[in-house]
């Protein structure tokens, strides 16, 4: 059972990940090279250190949210150089993170029981897209390089914390048939934004606000695509596992 929830992660993490690449690099890169001719213009250091939970990389893998906080970008900083250089590490975190997550994704569709299937990899993959992008992105939504942030170990406690209540509520949401515990889901999802998530002190920003609109939309866009594929895929590598295995 190890060995085909590693197999079907991995290969589901694969397509997920190279899938999600060739999105990113259409949709989500050309507005990072335009909001990076705005990012000088941002008075102060700023850094790209995103929370760890929200996957950092040489681009935003699957959340793509592009976090800034306080440090400044000095000459013998290494970062990666546009074209080849830039698409290929792009590629590896995002088949490293959609790994990681796939098994996470595998491990709950094997461990909460019921049919193993495309269809209820798919409906995983939602629930994960929902936990761990949609619902952080109502506080702190992607930002562009330039952007105006909070502190960033503020950020990253509140990012934690709502992906783990919402996990948690959509769980006793969809998993239990106690009205009670029903309920206790809906308060666990909802009270991260009761409390609200950390703010900048300003929000001005050299970015133009439709450049940074555009791209909290593509980027929630290109996050719903990566789970649903990963769901998919870990959903079908599992059944066609479990097929062979009976076989």
């Amino acid at each position: 059972m190890i060995a085909r929830i590693l197999f079907a992660a991995i290969l589901a993490g694969v397509v997920a990940g190279v899938f999600v690449t060739g999105v990113q690099a259409y949709k989500v890169t050309p507005l990072i090279h335009e909001a990076e001719t705005y990012e000088g213009k941002q008075a102060g250091g700023h850094d790209h250190a995103a929370p760890a939970s929200e996957t950092p990389a040489a681009e935003k893998p699957a959340a793509e949210a592009h976090d800034h906080g306080g440090h400044d970008h000095g000459g013998d900083v290494w970062a990666p150089g546009d074209g080849f250089e830039r698409l290929f590490y792009t590629l590896l975190s995002n088949i490293l993170t959609g790994v990681a997550f796939g098994l996470l994704l595998t491990a709950a569709v094997v461990l909460t029981g019921g049919e193993i299937s495309l269809a209820r990899g798919t409906l995983w993959g939602i629930c994960g897209y929902a936990a761990v992008a949609l619902a952080p992105s109502v506080g702190l939504p992607p930002e562009l390089p330039g952007m105006p942030a909070a502190d960033l170990t503020d950020r990253q406690v509140w990012w934690w914390s709502t992906v783990v209540l919402t996990a948690g509520g959509l769980g006793l949401m969809v998993l239990q048939g106690n009205f009670a515990l029903k309920a206790l889901g809906l308060v666990l999802i909802v009270a991260p934004h009761i409390v609200g998530a950390p703010q900048p002190v300003s929000h001005e920003s050299a970015v133009p606000a439709v450049l940074a609109s555009q791209f909290a939309a593509a980027t929630l866009a290109v996050s719903a695509l990566f789970w649903v594929v990963l769901g998919a895929s870990a959903g079908w590598f599992l059944a066609r596992a479990d097929q062979t295995s009976e076989a």
